[in-house]
């Protein structure tokens, strides 16, 4: 892959990056808010709780894809970005424009969801 495009890359996952642990700072902020809400209703009681349980939900999930693009970071410093972990083949770059922290080509990513790797 080109310098240039390796550049265009690296950017648009530090900027992934920085959105990600906004995120993942706003929802800690807010659920620990829904703790301090002093409701004494079962039914706002319930409400809290679920919302902080949705929230636990969506920074478990921001901080799995951070690390995918802290991965796809040092695969650029390590020179093998672009390129499928398991069967060194290079990436499509549709599938890098989409996703630009995938690991895999499509298919050892199929197979990976199949549980064949």
């Amino acid at each position: 892959m080109d310098k240039k495009r390796l550049d265009y890359y690296k950017k648009k996952l530090q900027a992934r990056r920085e959105e990600l642990v906004k995120a993942i700072v706003r929802t800690g902020q807010e659920g620990r808010e829904a703790d301090e809400d002093p409701t004494v209703d079962l039914a706002d009681k319930a409400a809290n709780s679920y919302t902080k349980e949705f929230l636990f939900g969506q920074t478990h999930n921001d901080r799995a894809l951070l690390q995918l693009v802290d991965e796809a970071l040092e695969r650029i410093r390590e020179g093998t970005f672009g390129l499928c972990v398991q069967c060194q083949e290079e990436l499509q770059q549709k599938r890098l424009e989409a996703v630009p922290w995938t690991r895999y080509c499509i298919t050892c990513q199929e197979k990976q969801e199949q549980g064949l790797l």
